[in-house]
């Protein structure tokens, strides 16, 4: 009995112990995740990738976080013209729960090259960079999300479009499916919302073509992004960081030259029709006070066979900050979710 007594002891000890690892394993705490998978010189992580275009080859930066053979997801900035600092916040949520994540900046964005070729501003091109990069980083349909925030969405989607046969998974964050409807939801919603006598000396700078005129960037700030990109009184770091190195040039041949509503290269852009061919698993994310209609982006999440919607009910455009935790723990309770089928 005594032996017995022993035994069944030692079985509890070693079933503790086994229990304890499986926790940290699924909480991302293992030792795997931290593994130094990197040969010769050690970079943190850094990739600098070689991509060709019709102008050339280029050097594009990505850094890898983490290691999970299962979860890896690829950021895509927002934008046009943005940097991957935006995501920095995503190092307070994904380690802890064993998601690798690799920050991207796009050509002519952040950290990799500016060849300052209008010409290369393309979205078509941008969909044949990121599976360039893709394809260096190993990534396939048994391990590779991606997630696209507000330009990065629309990237996203067509890269999706295109090659979803390599995706695990995808994320449309914060990012209409048409420019059409996301100019007119700025016009017949956002815009009636302001003050009349603002409203009009917007439209009237506008008219002028006076967008760095600061009284016009005074207007937008008080009126409009600070209710509608971000909400919180003080702006973090990363998202004020990201701004001062955004590309102007990319962001207002893509976009225009304001936040409020589109008039550039993307203006009649509309994959609307198109959400049912995607049939990888998606998350659609939206928020109430977005520059995006939240109500159209839950459409979006119906129309694709395999689509889910989160909202931020408190959040913005950037409800990555100003609704963090639903944002956070929605987009990681849908990796998890497909990652476990």
């Amino acid at each position: 009995m005594k032996n017995q007594s022993l035994l069944s002891i030692g079985f509890l000890f070693m079933f503790l112990a086994f229990s304890a690892c499986s926790s940290k394993t699924e909480k991302g705490n293992s030792l795997s995740y931290f593994e130094n998978s990197e040969q010769g010189v050690q970079t943190g992580g850094v990739k600098v990738i070689t991509i060709s275009t019709p102008k050339g080859k280029f050097n594009v930066w990505t850094k890898r976080i983490g290691n999970n053979p299962t979860m890896k997801v690829l950021l895509l900035n927002g934008g046009p013209g943005g940097t991957h600092e935006c995501f920095e916040g995503f190092e307070s949520f994904f380690p802890k729960e064993g998601i690798e994540f690799i920050y991207y900046d796009q050509l002519a964005c952040g950290n990799s090259d500016n060849p300052k070729d209008t010409s290369l501003y393309d979205l078509g091109r941008y969909v044949e960079e990121v599976e360039q990069v893709r394809t260096v980083l190993h990534l396939d349909s048994t391990n590779f999300y991606l997630l696209g925030h507000s330009w990065g969405g629309i990237l996203a989607m067509q890269y999706a479009l295109k090659y979803q046969h390599n995706l695990k998974g995808l994320i449309i964050s914060n990012m209409m499916a048409s420019c059409p409807e996301y100019g007119k939801y700025a016009d017949e919603v956002l815009a009636k919302q302001m003050e009349p006598a603002v409203l009009d000396t917007i439209r009237m700078l506008e008219k002028k073509g006076e967008f760095q005129n600061p009284k016009y960037m005074g207007l937008l700030m008080t009126n409009y992004y600070s209710k509608h990109i971000c909400r919180l009184a003080e702006w973090p770091e990363p998202l004020t960081r990201m701004f001062s190195k955004l590309n102007n040039e990319l962001y207002v041949i893509m976009q225009g030259p304001s936040e409020f509503g589109i008039s550039g290269k993307l203006t009649n852009w509309d994959v609307s029709r198109e959400l049912k061919n995607i049939h990888v698993p998606t998350l659609v994310i939206g928020a109430t006070f977005d520059t995006m209609d939240p109500k159209y982006m839950e459409w979006m999440s119906k129309q694709i066979p395999q689509g889910e919607f989160l909202l931020c009910a408190n959040g913005s455009h950037g409800s990555l900050f100003d609704d963090q935790l639903t944002y956070m723990n929605g987009l990681i309770k849908f990796i998890k979710s497909v990652n476990g089928k």
